[in-house]
């Protein structure tokens, strides 16, 4: 094998590499629409059901934006005693990305003390990052249980005067999807392969 097919082999896997790196990472905007602001009276733990509704990993970033106030990064204790005197780190320019770098759970708190215990905090279950697949998961049969009986068969659920032939099944462009993402990988392998011949 030449040193120029070495080369191009390892560029080919590289730029694997980076699209499914970047493909993978995702930038929360905290609040969403409302932002990092004090909650409403009916709404105490904003942050905290927003943040619980939402899956993070390492990788990920938070985006606090905000006006006349700060985020700091706390530990446990500041959190929730609302102490921002020892921060692991302190933001106050009303735009703030915060790169989730580590499995574990983050503490955010407004570094005014009043704010935060009005409600202007937030912990974050960081976790690690989800493999990407690059072939679909194998189908398996479902299993046996006491309730099997009861779901229909396909040729129940077909309507009258159709044939196993023409009806529609269940499985159309979650089929579609795997084949596409399966027939791209096998093409950009082939494309490896062909380059490590050279």
């Amino acid at each position: 094998m030449s040193s120029i097919s070495i080369l191009l082999l390892f560029f080919f896997l590289t730029t694997i590499t980076v699209v499914i790196t970047t493909v993978s990472a995702t930038e929360f905007k905290v609040g969403g629409a409302v932002g990092w602001r004090i909650p409403a009276t009916n709404e105490p733990e904003l942050y905290d059901v927003w943040a619980s509704r939402r899956l993070f990993h390492v990788g990920d970033s938070l985006r606090f934006r905000y006006k006349n106030d700060s985020v700091a990064v706390v530990e446990k204790y500041g959190y929730y005693h609302c102490d921002s005197s020892n921060p692991i780190s302190f933001f106050n320019d009303g735009d703030t990305v915060i790169n989730l770098d580590d499995v574990g759970t983050m503490y955010f708190i407004s570094g005014d003390a009043d704010l935060c215990k009005q409600g202007v905090k937030m912990m974050v279950e960081v976790t690690s990052p989800v493999p990407v697949r690059l072939f679909p998961p194998a189908v398996s049969a479902p299993p046996e249980n006491a309730y099997s009986d009861m779901a229909p068969s396909p040729s129940q659920v077909m309507s009258f005067g159709s044939s196993p032939e023409t009806s529609p099944g269940p499985a159309s462009s979650d089929s579609v999807s795997s084949v596409s993402v399966t027939s791209v990988v096998l093409v950009l392998l082939g494309l490896g392969f062909s380059v490590v011949n050279l």
